[in-house]
């Protein structure tokens, strides 16, 4: 008969109870905010669906951190597209303990947002936000992952005068902190190029009438109109610009340059009048791997591609491979590891400056020709 070893069954259950530690999967939540109502919210579908389709893809993968299983879960937060709601979704996210945050999807939420991210350290990764301020605040924890509308504005006002040849626009905003932006941006690049503004006005992301500004800008006659805003605005004023025979190029930034603009506009829109231009893009060999995300994206969700959800997907993927290489999802022990990252994605290298912005930022030109959206060309 063997001899009871009380000190040996105790090490053998330690054993035990280390071996099922180390098994047991760590949870990681992914934050994630939008406009999931409102005009855009189409466009915050989008990035939450880039979120989703990353997660669900890490999940299939089996990654481990630390040598430890993951399990990750999404919370989903709407903004309405306003920075008091936004500012109440980023607190909430933060009470429930986030690991990292993808988002949100507009300027004006995002950049208060941004300090209560930083206030808890967690990192914070902006998919389509353009708005210079995001990312000269000074906080560690924000990135990110496409140009910002210095680069978008300065190079649509640029087209403008050397590409399209005009020598007067009007410049027409939103109010909000990416159309203002984008506006300004246009406007002092269009005018060092050497145009005329010949008329600056601005309306509301919730105008549906544009014809007193419009008939205004008809008299002046102008060779571009630039609009500073989202699709659901540019598309109504797009018709509008129809109906009073106004055929000046009608210009501009990411949030006109959305598949839905010509739905919005009701078809209004003649081939080759818009021109807009989208921070981010592929071109070479980087154009297949867009491709099949398309193309995956799209057999997932029955919808195509709106214009961020790339960006939502690698901004995941690049949280969580920030902290696989950390072998920790604590905040503040990946953080310092995703300021120095380096990694392919669908959308180009994923890379930050000292500042969190994107390295390398390109843009890509489009038109609309037949109701469907047309490349003109990627630029950096």
């Amino acid at each position: 008969m063997t001899a009871f070893h009380p000190r040996l069954s105790l090490l053998a259950l330690a054993c035990v109870a280390v071996s099922a530690s180390a098994a047991e999967p760590i949870v990681v939540k992914i934050g994630h905010v939008a406009a999931l109502s409102g005009p855009a919210a189409h466009l915050g579908r989008d990035n939450e669906n880039g979120v989703r389709m990353a997660i669900q893809e890490l999940s299939a993968k089996g990654v481990q951190i630390g040598g430890r299983p993951v399990k990750f879960e999404l919370l989903a937060e709407d903004d309405g597209g306003d920075p008091k709601q936004g500012t109440a979704a980023a607190q909430k996210l933060v009470d429930s303990k986030v690991n990292g945050v993808v988002g949100h999807l507009n300027s004006g939420t995002a950049i208060p947002a941004a300090r209560i991210y930083s206030d808890a350290g967690i990192p914070q990764i902006a998919p389509s936000v353009t708005n210079p301020r995001f990312t000269r605040q000074g906080f560690k924890t924000t990135f990110r992952m496409v140009a910002d509308d210095a680069q978008l504005g300065g190079t649509l006002g640029r087209y403008a005068v050397n590409t399209l040849k005009a020598k007067t626009v009007a410049v027409i905003d939103d109010r909000t902190a990416y159309g203002q932006g984008v506006a300004t941006e246009f406007e002092k690049a269009a005018k060092a190029a050497g145009a005329n503004v010949v008329k600056r006005e601005f309306t509301n992301d919730k105008a549906t009438d544009f014809t007193g500004i419009l008939t205004g800008i008809k008299a002046a006659k102008p060779d571009v109109i630039f609009y500073g805003g989202m699709d659901a605005v540019g598309g109504p004023m797009l018709r509008q610009m129809k109906q009073l025979g106004i055929t000046s190029k009608f210009m501009g930034g990411d949030g006109v340059c959305t598949a839905e603009l010509p739905k919005l506009a009701s078809g209004q829109v003649p081939d080759g009048q818009v021109v807009c231009a989208i921070a981010g893009g592929v071109e070479g060999a980087q154009k297949p791997v867009m491709d099949k995300f398309k193309a995956d994206f799209k057999k997932k969700f029955g919808t195509e591609v709106q214009i961020y959800s790339p960006y939502t997907y690698d901004a995941t993927k690049v949280l969580v491979e920030a902290m696989v290489k950390a072998g920790s999802a604590d905040p503040a022990k990946y953080l310092p590891v995703l300021a120095k990252i380096s990694m392919p994605g669908v959308t180009g290298t994923i890379a930050f400056d000292e500042k969190g912005d994107i390295k390398n930022g390109a843009l890509t030109l489009y038109t609309f020709k037949g109701g469907q959206r047309e490349e003109i060309a990627v630029v950096r």
